[in-house]
């Protein structure tokens, strides 16, 4: 025996599809209709005050949604007072044009810096709140529209994680004796008494530390979490070359992982390269940082399984501002750089520079590529 849909349901369908309402909206309304004034409210009070409050579930689901047997004993009467709906606060043009304008100062001041910057230098100055919703809501998604629409150079925001291969080649010979002549640098480190690496956790950060490395000639390593065996082998084996003091200066986060990668490098780096003379140091973050400098904290992960024996919440490296960051890197370097060699380096050359020069003016007076 086929069933068919009640004859008498059918006008009710139609007219609710009419209207926009479906049959669980309908539902639910019934179902509220159906609840006592005084359980009303207070259900009503308890979704107001949730932590999920924040979602996007209509609140009738939020009234309705089952509870908890209760464990209060119950009283003679209670008495409720109207309460006003809270409402998520919306900004207006106007507060946007003033998180935009915070934005482009913070950049302007410490570019170049990576998203995840910006983000910790505006919780810092009270401009939005410490959550994902105001990184990936507000943060990433106006620093793409400023840089879409002009009011922000692409260069000032740092992206390490995505880069093109491709050797370098040239278009002639005049071309490659024009570029060796203008970009040319003698080794720094050759005549200096100790050899520096500065190694970093986080790819993204390497546009902010790589003005300071490039400057000073130092190998900017990036772990990118916890490193291969076949990258610590091979810096072992760069290290073990330099036959002479090497001076490592990590920066990572201050969280399970972070504080256990710097362990597990040195430990390789020390099995892989036995006779070398390697001072290992965790330059960032550090718990006196954190205290110090006031950065802002995040809850460790609960499923990091090295988490067992750490203590307080966690802190990215991103959260210690760009300029203080690079100024960590700076003085880490600097204090071992010979000045009077240094010196000698520069003169030298600066003679090797303009004989480059010297050969690059003779080809083009012999016709250069079309002698």
């Amino acid at each position: 025996m086929s069933t068919t849909t009640s004859p008498a349901k059918q006008p009710a369908d139609v007219g609710l599809a009419a209207l926009g309402i479906t049959s669980e909206q309908a539902s639910q309304a019934m179902q509220l209709a159906a609840l006592p004034e005084a359980v009303f409210r207070e259900r009503l009070q308890e979704a107001l005050s949730a932590d999920e409050w924040d979602d996007d579930r209509p609140i009738a689901e939020k009234v309705l949604k089952p509870r908890a047997p209760s464990t209060r004993r119950p009283t003679a009467k209670r008495f409720y007072k109207s309460s006003p709906i809270k409402r998520r606060h919306r900004r207006t043009k106007a507060d946007l044009e003033a998180v935009k304008e915070a934005i482009y100062n913070v950049v302007a001041e410490n570019e170049p810096m990576t998203v995840r910057q910006v983000f910790y230098q505006m919780v810092s100055s009270g401009i939005i709140s410490k959550t994902e919703a105001s990184y990936k809501n507000v943060v990433v998604r106006l620093l793409g529209l400023m840089r879409r629409e002009g009011d922000l150079p692409f260069a000032w925001i740092a992206d390490n994680t995505r880069w093109m291969r491709k050797p370098r080649t040239y278009s002639s010979l005049e071309q490659a004796l024009d570029q060796t002549a203008r970009t040319y640098r003698r080794a720094l480190w050759d005549q200096q008494h100790a050899y520096v690496e500065i190694w970093l956790e986080k790819d993204a950060l390497a546009g902010v530390l790589y003005d300071v490395t490039e400057e000073w000639d130092v190998p900017l390593m990036v772990t990118r979490g916890y490193p291969s065996l076949s990258y610590l082998h091979t810096a072992a084996e760069a290290i073990s070359e330099e036959n002479r003091s090497c001076f490592i200066y990590y920066f990572g986060d201050h969280d399970p992982s972070g504080v256990d990668i710097p362990r597990k490098v040195e430990q390789d780096l020390r099995t892989f390269a036995p006779d070398a003379e390697l001072q290992f140091q965790r330059v960032a973050v550090t718990p006196a940082q954190i205290e110090e400098w006031e950065l802002p904290t995040r809850p460790t992960k609960k499923s990091d399984t090295r988490g067992k024996n750490f203590v307080g919440e966690s802190v990215e490296v991103d959260a210690i501002p760009p300029a203080r960051l690079r100024d960590l890197c700076r003085q880490s370097i600097e204090g071992h750089v010979d000045p009077d060699q240094l010196e000698r380096t520069q003169l030298i050359e600066a003679a090797e520079r303009d004989t480059l020069q010297t050969i690059l003016q003779s080809y083009q007076q012999q016709g250069g590529d079309n002698g």
